[in-house]
């Protein structure tokens, strides 16, 4: 029997992270980010540490949606 623990590569794009994001943050403003801080320790303590990064990705246009430093139509720059 295989264990479900390959890796996988994501579909999910910088502009998804984005609108996740955004759409987090018009549903529960200042609330997302704990919810992406839950669900980053949630994902490190099964050991998903690709989930948990997916999340801290997350967490980090979260962070700047809620700063101001971008919005939802400006164009998606990776660092």
């Amino acid at each position: 029997m295989q264990t479900a623990t390959a890796s996988r590569a994501s579909r999910i794009t910088p502009a998804d992270i984005r609108q996740i994001a955004f759409t987090l943050v018009d549903r529960h403003g200042a609330r997302a980010l704990g919810y992406a801080c839950e669900a980053i320790a949630e994902m490190e303590d099964k050991g998903e540490a690709e989930s948990a990064a997916a999340w801290r990705a997350l967490k980090s246009e979260i962070e700047d949606a809620l700063t101001g430093r971008i919005c939802a139509a400006s164009t998606v720059q990776l660092h």
